[in-house]
């Protein structure tokens, strides 16, 4: 297993008031949705998405996110990857749909599709107006839709309502790229086999090592490791998953509902 490499914090952004980046005075060469193990020394080590050659983007959901939320700039963490499977790109047209802290690796992918010449759609949900993540850089990309739950800006509803009432309209996409809540993916991969549209997903599971050694990102029944077979699978894959949108497991490897 590779070491860390240690990483400065030259930068800390506030993205909303649940979700911070973090810009490192390195860069990292990867591809949309791959992520790191980032390291804090005396903490733990947890996977993150790459929100940029240079950053990561980190929502305070739990102990070690809290931790990350309380760095300064100056301070040091440790990085190793890139690790995992990455979006691909296919036909001439592609939707995303990000919810979420699920943002980060659809609009790495957004951005890469885009400059290299494809027709890019992305459907961006959240909780309200405040808790939207990149909306800028998604419309840089091309074409954005926006969702709230409480409708305090664009559709008021899902994203999944959204996704399915754009396809009504207009079925002509030849890829869905999806991430955020896995029950909003769920509903994102049944969607795309609805209209016949192939679905790539990023699915998050507890990880400890990254490399598929410790088995605890193993998903049942066929043991694929996120961390190596993924985190980004195939639609068609995701329907032999029984656990995919039901349940995931925590550390001692009990299960979790979703």
């Amino acid at each position: 297993m590779e070491r860390p490499q240690i990483c400065e914090i030259e930068e800390i952004v506030v993205e909303t008031p649940s979700v911070k980046t973090f810009i490192l005075d390195r860069k990292f060469k990867f591809r949309p949705g791959q992520f790191a193990m980032v390291w804090l020394p005396g903490v733990d080590e947890k996977p993150f998405g790459y929100s940029s050659e240079r950053s990561f983007t980190v929502a305070r959901v739990g102990r070690f996110t809290q931790a990350m939320h309380n760095l300064k700039e100056g301070d040091l963490i440790g990085v190793r990857g890139p690790y995992g499977t990455s979006f691909e790109p296919l036909g001439d047209r592609i939707l995303g749909v990000a919810g979420g802290i699920g943002a980060v690796p659809v609009v790495t992918a957004m951005e890469e599709f885009s400059r290299r010449g494809f027709e890019v759609t992305t459907i961006l949900g959240a909780r309200s107006k405040e808790e939207l993540l990149f909306v800028e850089r998604f419309r840089r990309c091309g074409e954005l839709l926006i969702c709230t739950d409480d409708g305090s800006l664009g559709f008021h509803g899902f994203t999944t309502d959204r996704l399915e009432g754009l396809l009504r309209e207009d079925n002509n996409y030849h890829l869905i790229i999806t991430c955020g809540p896995e029950l909003m993916m769920k509903k994102v991969v049944d969607i795309g086999e609805k209209y016949g549209i192939p679905v790539q997903a990023s699915l998050e599971r507890y990880m400890k090592c990254g490399i598929g050694l410790c088995g605890h990102c193993a998903l049942d029944p066929e043991g694929l490791c996120v961390c190596r077979d993924g985190p980004v699978f195939w639609g068609d894959k995701l329907k032999y998953i029984s656990e995919f949108g039901r349940y995931r497991r925590d550390g001692s490897g009990s299960r979790m509902l979703i």
